[in-house]
């Protein structure tokens, strides 16, 4: 078999070449959807005809080549003339091939140019254009590049009506961007309907504009419904992410745990929500002081946490934080911004006060009080002046009966021990006390470290001896008398000591205060006696004991004073007391009457009591009994056959030690329905014998004094042949002061009759006037003649007058004899007789 030859190995090579470019371009190479442009038949250069999907025909395109010189394809698909353009034919196309290099793959687009000539006709005016009731025309669905670099004007796309089919067709927009703000943004070839925008927009300011389209033939008529134009600017990444503080403060305590939130960081974006361009990413880019790392923030929320529990503010007390936020969901290629956090420790109660000594030394001398003999330093590195520095010091042994206070100095925070209560050298030579410092403020480390939260340290005082006056200890002292012991009984009294020698001797007592003088006490033994009886119910209150202050002195007059309390031991010397007098009973609704009794002494000599019926009358035994109610009360009942009125019941009580004493009870067995009724009836009976009384002095007053007059009278009238006026003899007295009811009636020497009513409305008519008793108030007055009357009585209450009746004209003035008339008659003669009785 010859070899082959030159020649016909370089065919084989092109052939095998071909073959592979063939199958590379079969298998790679496809073909996309067809595009169709209608333009017009001159196209300028630079001219924009229609824009192709170029990813959806292929998604990864390194290399875009047209097949047609006279056509430029760029990179968002959008097909521009090279230059100026006539098409001849009513057809061209050329093809758009599309390459992946990395991925070896070719498709290709086929662009389909057409020019229909037309002879275009205009509309006659009465010839009516057919409209359709389903538009047909639309766009396709617009969009816009934010902040578009053009060039400009930029096509966007075109408005087609099918009218435009059979008439000359003009195109129009409105809307904003068009003929509102802003102006001039959009326009739209009349002709050919291609709409343009004439330069950049932001979408932050518009993100749409809604336009409407309109078609219309020459003559001005609407060729078709106005189209809704709809244009959406998409959003370009073109607004960094801005933090809404550029400094955030926050605070956290120390020795927080891991996870505590510090605080949140926000931040905004103007750019579309909800798209990678507004996704932001939160991060820390810097921490002074740098190490260690203390905090961490979430990437999407912001929230800023610790990771670490060595927050300590006595080390580090503030930090500072550079924030980062940056959108792209924090892609490198994204905007960012940053802000500064300053995060402030703030002190916790995490270091316990401690004493710099383990022990101390102080002295005091005994018997001194209120006195500072020790101050105690700490240390504490929390934060000065507050809740967590401030010392709380506590004497936890060693002060069992309360000589020492431990309290502690605002300003310095030491602890002030102090002595409260007198030291006794005698007693105690020195003291040890154990203290205890905290701080105001709960310690806040861990419950391992609770245990030992409180620091001590051992304090020794040292108690001085001091050369001291008698001591009254117990400063209490208790005896016991019992009441009404013999005056000058002797008891045990008061006992004092001097606390260097343990004794009671040299030592004088008297008495300070004794409230009522019964005891007195011996100076030298302190002994006491009894200087009057003792009476214990006379102590209020009974059972509290008798106090009496006595000092104690020595040789060189210090002194001590106490108490000695008196227990004074009760005696049966008080028998019980019924405690009513006066008893009702209402016989038509009461039964029995109960009465009670108490008993001064102690309850020893006291209740239960035993009441009885005492040397009474058969008739008092016959219509009355008595019976136990309780310890104290007992009950009297009365028979059926009791008559109504007082009786006069004698009642014996007696206490359980046999002292026993009578009372006899006034009791009214009265026909009432309440006592109080006869209570009144009771009352108003004493007024009415109170003024019989007082009438019966008063009538033996008046009835004296007449008689006197009358032996005067005819003593001068026998000596003396001068008499009396002639009118005289008709003259009656009359004594008229009756207040009982009925009618006094008194006859003149006249035979003249004179009556006088009851008191209900008094009126007197007589010969004479009245001596009447009205307050204590009295009248006698001789009135000439037997026709006088008293005009007026208005009843008991007021003071009588007496006029003249005669003949019914008053002649009081006339008819009366003065006092000195009287005097000047009866004086002389009454001398004389006086005279004569001596001489006879």
């Amino acid at each position: 078999m010859a070899a082959p030859g030159p020649r016909s190995s370089l065919r084989g090579a092109h052939c095998r070449q071909l073959l592979l470019i063939l199958a590379v371009f079969s298998f790679a190479c496809e073909a996309c959807k067809k595009e169709i442009f209608n333009i017009p038949s001159k196209l300028e250069a630079d001219k924009l005809i229609g824009r192709v999907n170029l990813k959806e025909c292929l998604r990864s395109v390194d290399h875009i080549q047209s097949s047609d010189p006279d056509f430029r394809v760029l990179e968002d698909g959008s097909v521009y003339t090279a230059h100026a353009v006539v098409l001849s034919d009513e057809k061209r196309s050329f093809i758009i091939r599309l390459s992946d290099t990395k991925k070896q793959t070719q498709k290709e687009i086929l662009v389909l140019l057409e020019y229909q000539k037309k002879v275009l006709r205009k509309r006659h005016t009465k010839e009516i254009v057919l409209r359709r009731s389903k538009r047909r025309w639309a766009p396709i669905p617009c969009s816009m590049q934010e902040n578009s670099l053009g060039p400009f004007p930029l096509f966007l796309q075109q408005v087609q009506s099918d009218a435009a089919q059979n008439y000359t067709i003009f195109y129009s927009i409105s809307g904003r961007g068009v003929d509102k703000e802003p102006l001039n943004l959009f326009f739209i070839e009349r002709d050919t309907g291609n709409l343009y925008c004439t330069r950049p927009v932001d979408r932050e300011e518009y993100d749409v504009f809604d336009l409407i389209a309109y078609a219309s033939t020459a003559d001005g008529y609407s060729a078709d419904f106005p189209l809704p134009l709809p244009i959406r600017v998409e959003d370009e990444n073109d607004n960094h992410p801005i933090f809404t503080e550029a400094i955030y403060n926050f605070e956290v305590p120390e020795s927080s745990r891991i996870g505590t939130t510090v605080g949140v960081v926000c931040a905004t974006d103007r750019d579309e929500p909800d798209t990678m361009h507004t996704r932001l990413k939160y991060s820390i880019l810097e921490q002074t002081p740098r190490s260690p790392g203390l905090f961490s923030v979430h990437p999407s929320t912001g929230v800023i946490t610790t990771v670490s529990h060595y927050l300590d503010r006595e080390v580090v007390d503030k930090y500072s934080l550079i924030m980062k936020v940056q959108d792209m969901d924090g892609q490198f290629f994204g905007l960012m911004s940053t802000a500064t956090c300053i995060i402030t420790v703030k002190d916790s109660n995490d270091n316990l006060p401690t004493f710099k000594q383990n022990a101390y030394e102080a002295s005091v001398e005994e018997n001194t009080v209120n006195v500072e003999i020790l101050r105690i330093p700490i240390e504490d590195k929390d934060l000065i002046n507050s809740a967590n520095w401030r010392a709380n010091f506590t004497i936890l042994k060693g002060n069992e009966n309360g000589h020492f206070k431990i309290s502690t100095d605002k300003a310095t925070n030491e602890g002030v021990l102090s002595v409260v209560k007198p030291l006794n050298y005698e007693e105690n030579h020195q003291m040890v006390l154990e203290i205890g410092v905290t701080n105001e403020a709960p310690f806040t480390r861990d419950v391992a470290l609770r245990m030992t939260t409180m620091n001590r340290a051992m304090v020794t005082v040292h108690v001085k001896d001091q050369d001291e006056g008698p001591e009254c200890s117990p400063e209490v002292q208790y005896i016991r008398i019992k009441e009404n012991s013999a005056v000058g009984s002797k008891i045990n009294g008061y006992k004092a000591y001097d606390p260097e020698t343990k004794s009671a001797s040299g030592l004088r007592y008297k008495i300070l205060h004794d409230p009522k003088e019964w005891i007195t006490i011996n100076e030298r033994s302190g002994s006491v006696e009894t200087y009057k009886t003792l009476d214990r119910e006379v102590i209020t209150p009974r059972n509290e004991l008798y106090n009496i202050t006595v000092m104690a002195i020595d040789q060189d007059g210090r002194s001590c004073t106490g108490t000695l309390a008196v227990s004074i031991e009760d005696v049966n010397d008080n028998p019980p007391e019924i405690l009513q007098d006066y008893l009702v009973i209402c016989k038509t609704n009461m039964e029995h009457v109960d009465i009670s009794a108490i008993d001064h002494d102690d309850s020893s000599n006291g209740a239960p009591f035993y009441f009885s019926l005492a040397n009474t009358s058969p008739e008092i035994n016959r219509l009355w009994t008595i019976t136990r109610v309780n310890d104290t009360a007992a009950r009297l009942a009365y028979q059926k056959n009791a008559q109504f009125q007082e009786y006069f019941i004698p009642v014996a009580v007696k206490d359980r030690a046999g002292l026993s004493a009578t009372k006899t009870l006034r009791v009214n067995l009265c026909d009432c329905t309440n006592p109080v009724q006869c209570r009144a009836a009771a009352r108003s009976a004493d007024v009415i014998l109170g003024k019989w009384a007082i009438l019966a002095i008063l009538l033996g007053i008046a009835l004296l004094f007449s008689i006197l007059l009358t032996l005067v009278c005819g003593v001068v009238s026998a000596r003396n042949k001068k008499g009396f006026p002639e009118d005289l003899a008709q003259q009656n007295l009359i004594i008229s002061n009756t207040e009982a009811p009925g009618d006094d009636k008194v006859c003149s020497a006249n035979g003249f009759m004179t009556q006088t009513v009851n008191n209900a409305n008094q009126s007197f008519c007589g010969t004479m006037g009245s001596g009447v008793k009205n307050g204590g108030q009295e009248t006698i007055e001789m009135v000439r003649g037997g026709h006088q009357t008293l005009e007026s009585c208005r009843g008991a209450g007021h003071h009588h007058t007496l006029d003249s009746c005669r003949g019914g004209a008053v002649e009081m003035e006339n008819s009366r004899y003065t006092y000195s008339e009287w005097q000047n008659f009866t004086q002389p003669r009454l001398g004389e007789e006086s005279i004569r009785g001596h001489t006879g």
